[in-house]
């Protein structure tokens, strides 16, 4: 029998491993759109059309569209080979793909196969960071105690939302203290890639060393019927309530941690400078909610947790933006991100477990991954088109609505859902 020392040692090495992992893949991701300000010009002249169409293919649609393939294939190899296989095999295309960006040349050095190659290394990243999400889910439900689920669930969103916030960190250092906005243009916007493809092979070594979790270890059913599209059909109501889910999450979450940035220049007419920090610092308090809102959802429980955050942030999504888009102040505007990521967090920090819950051991990884992959492609990759395109058309405050009638959806989901505590098909240790 182990002793309690040499549980908690395991259980450390399970969450470091598991979450560091998760921690650089989200930095590797992000280190993309944070820096393709310096780096297009680079592989898109303008004095190639076919560059720029593929620029525009590359940067707002291919991540997103390998998403759910991502979340279909690693899922299905999780449930197969396992949890650990999985995860070291999703930072292994994660550091292939910021190594491709780091060393293949500009447009001016091998032409169209610059920018080929630039959405080749974004297809690889997509189908990482597509399965990364329902792994990470599924290992960190498996190995947490079944009174700590929320808290080890928010885990995810801690370390996703750090990645961000390391890739804005090097951004700002290196503008404001170390290259001229030149050279970052010329060759400094390589230098994020270079760190996060060491950085995910440290995290490789980590997760090759990662104990596998129980649940998969003891898995009594044949390889034919683990990850499966013929097995996930006997929880299609499963599926249903996943995408349910994630409407009102996904929505919520990229306009108040990404479309929010562009929201404060072009409608609030705050400087570039201001909302990049106004949004670091939303960011930074939405990270430190995480373990505080897992640990409410371990206490009153998650369903009760799901309806509290659908009802709040119903009637509080358009009221703030509304406030948002006509405040000059920077203070306010800082208070109202954060309101609304705070809210947003007593969905996000337990939203892997609530997921997980759903599905037996056989199909918990593709059935975690594959809808929320193919729900975030289809409404949170839109959801900065959605907001821009009511905008041109003079109605902006239409896209309010339209975010609080997904959450509306979310919280019919969750009035409706099984209580999870009592209805899980997680094992309990």
């Amino acid at each position: 029998m182990q002793s309690t020392t040499s549980v908690k040692l395991h259980q450390f090495k399970a969450i470091f491993g598991g979450s560091v992992g998760n921690l650089i893949e989200w930095y590797d991701w992000y280190a993309y759109s944070v820096f393709s300000l310096y780096f297009a010009s680079t592989f898109f002249p303008k004095e190639s059309e076919t560059a720029q169409l593929l620029n525009t293919a590359g940067i707002f649609a291919i991540g997103f569209l390998m998403r759910p393939i991502g979340g279909w294939l690693m899922g299905t190899y999780a449930d197969r080979k396992g949890r650990k296989a999985a995860l070291t095999l999703s930072v292994l295309l994660m550091s292939a793909g910021s190594l491709m960006i780091t060393l293949v040349p500009g447009y001016r050095q091998i032409g169209i196969a610059a920018p080929i190659i630039l959405v080749l290394a974004r297809m690889v990243q997509g189908l990482s960071i597509g399965g990364e999400y329902g792994t990470a889910a599924t290992y960190l439900s498996e190995i947490a105690p079944p009174n700590r689920r929320g808290l080890y669930s928010s885990i995810q969103y801690v370390t996703t939302t750090m990645g961000q916030l390391i890739a804005l960190a090097i951004l700002m250092i290196l503008e404001r203290w170390l290259l001229t906005p030149e050279q970052l243009a010329e060759w400094g916007w390589r230098i994020p890639f270079a760190v996060g493809a060491l950085l995910a092979l440290s995290a490789l070594y980590l997760r090759r060393n990662l104990p596998e979790t129980e649940s998969f270890s003891v898995e009594t059913v044949s390889v034919e019927k683990r990850g499966t599209f013929t097995e996930l059909k006997k929880y299609n109501r499963q599926v249903r309530t996943i995408v349910g889910f994630t409407i009102g999450l996904t929505v919520s979450y990229y306009t108040f941690s990404t479309y929010v940035q562009k929201f404060l220049v072009n409608t609030a007419g705050f400087t570039k400078r201001d909302s990049t920090l106004i949004t670091t610092l939303a960011l930074l308090a939405f990270m430190l909610m995480q373990p505080l809102a897992g640990m409410l959802g371990d206490y009153i429980g998650r369903k009760r947790l799901m309806i509290i955050y659908g009802v709040l942030a119903m009637v509080t999504t358009t009221p703030i933006l509304m406030m948002l888009g006509n405040t000059h102040q920077a203070w306010l505007a800082t208070l109202l991100i954060v309101i609304a990521l705070g809210i947003l967090s007593l969905n996000t920090s337990i939203s892997a477990i609530i997921k997980a819950e759903l599905f037996p051991v056989n199909v918990r990884s593709l059935g975690v991954s594959f809808p929320y992959a193919f729900t975030v492609a289809l409404f949170g990759g839109t959801a900065e088109y959605v907001a821009l395109l009511f905008k041109n058309a003079g109605h902006a405050s239409w896209f309010y609505w339209y975010i609080t009638l997904c959450i509306a959806l979310s919280l019919v989901v969750s009035i409706r859902m099984a209580n999870p505590e009592k209805h899980s098909k997680m094992e309990t240790k």
